[in-house]
């Protein structure tokens, strides 16, 4: 799974699961402005920065009640 990190490794700006980013194949993380001074080129690996992927919500949040309930009937059931 994706690692999302929260800010920015050169100028350690908070970015949210939703916000734009650039990682690395390493999962080296910038901001937009820092990923455009450093030409989309990681300075730890040398590796090219890409558009990281947003998330709509952290995938440890507590799964939505309608999941939960048909969880529950199904373990209630045995």
């Amino acid at each position: 799974m994706l690692k999302m990190k929260p800010t920015c490794e050169r100028c350690s700006a908070a970015l949210g699961l939703g916000d734009q980013a650039y990682i690395c194949s390493f999962e080296c993380t910038f901001c937009p402005k820092c990923s455009e001074a450093l030409s989309l080129s990681c300075p730890n690996c040398q590796g090219r920065l890409v558009l990281r992927p947003p998330r709509t919500r952290s995938p440890t949040e507590v799964p939505t009640q309608g999941f939960k309930a048909k969880l529950e009937d199904i373990l209630n059931r045995s």
